[in-house]
């Protein structure tokens, strides 16, 4: 991956050396956005060109989103760009090639935070994931028109698998005996062995008997199964307008990859999951990460409110017992 400036690319030989092929695909494209506006060899950029550069991904401030009062391109992705940047330009000041990194950790307030950076440049809401309803999964599984496409869905519904993560999967990950599906190909290179429903390996087994072609030399176990890339490993692009497909027959409003595994993760806890197995099912390295499952699981919440209520009830109740019984002569 090169864009053609020695440093930037010297940056992203680093980057491919400890990353893995799509956090350097992103990288690459963070970094020819913000060398395409901001048209400075990267030794000469300055903090101000950092704030202009939010300025123009920010958009046109007369015209904002709804949903969340912002414009031009979301919170979030404007927060990564900034910390590709930081991380190229941190890689400079290391090799003597700059003085020192030109993006700010933050903004500096009357009330610093506890860890001294300030207001963040870019504050992003936080938000909840969406998830499905059951009947909605139901209807999204009747809409997909192969098993293979079946067998991927409930790899994250039932699994809680990443895209990536069911895209990765190879035959040998495959524990049919043992119920379980080992993820080699994990968010961070972290791999896990995790459990997963009878009724996927019932699917997946009969799209390897049915559907998968035999000629293919590919040990992924999800391949394109029709035209010129027939017998191929079946990319994230392709995944994704299957989901795509499925959510238009099957007349829902809203359905990605990550929705999927979401809903996977916040049953799991409704059904009563300790948190720290949710963590290990979802690999997370953090069990920070894994929290927001118990504001996905409203049940949860509402089933814990009420047992500490009574609790409390209970106890108020056998105090004025006690309190009667000894006022008695």
């Amino acid at each position: 991956m090169r864009l053609g400036h020695p440093l930037v690319d010297r940056y992203l030989e680093f980057v491919a050396a400890r990353a893995r092929s799509n956090t350097v695909l992103a990288t690459a494209y963070d970094l020819k956005v913000f060398f395409s506006i901001v048209a400075k060899d990267p030794v000469e950029v300055n903090t101000a060109d950092i704030f202009e550069f939010i300025t123009s991904q920010r958009g046109d401030r007369r015209v904002v989103r709804i949903t969340d009062g912002e414009s031009g391109l979301s919170p979030r992705t404007i927060q990564r760009r900034l910390s590709t940047l930081s991380g190229l330009f941190s890689f400079l000041a290391a090799r003597g090639d700059v003085a020192a990194n030109p993006v700010p950790r933050g903004l500096a307030t009357r009330s610093p935070r506890r860890s001294g950076r300030g207001a963040p440049l870019v504050r992003a809401s936080r938000t909840l994931p969406r998830i499905l309803e059951p009947a909605e999964v139901d209807a999204l599984v009747v809409s997909l028109r192969t098993l293979r496409d079946r067998a991927m869905v409930e790899a994250m519904v039932l699994g809680g698998l990443r895209r990536n993560e069911t895209l990765g999967l190879r035959l040998e990950d495959l524990k049919p005996g043992e119920r379980r599906v080992f993820v080699a190909e994990g968010k961070g290179g972290h791999s896990r062995l995790i459990p997963i429903s009878d009724r996927f390996f019932a699917t997946v087994a009969r799209y390897l008997d049915e559907e998968r072609p035999s000629e293919v030399s590919t040990d992924r176990v999800f391949v394109v199964l029709k035209g010129p890339n027939r017998g191929r490993p079946l990319t994230p692009k392709g995944l994704e307008q299957i989901i795509r497909s499925g959510k238009e027959r099957a007349g829902l409003s809203h359905v990605t990859c990550h929705e999927l595994r979401h809903t996977c993760l916040t049953r799991l806890r409704e059904a009563g999951m300790s948190l720290e197995a949710v963590q290990a099912q979802a690999g997370h390295r953090s069990i920070e990460s894994t929290r927001i499952y118990l504001h996905l699981a409203n049940g949860w919440l509402a089933d814990e409110y009420r047992r500490a209520v009574d609790r409390i009830d209970s106890n108020s109740f056998a105090r004025q017992v006690a309190e009667i019984g000894t006022a008695q002569p």
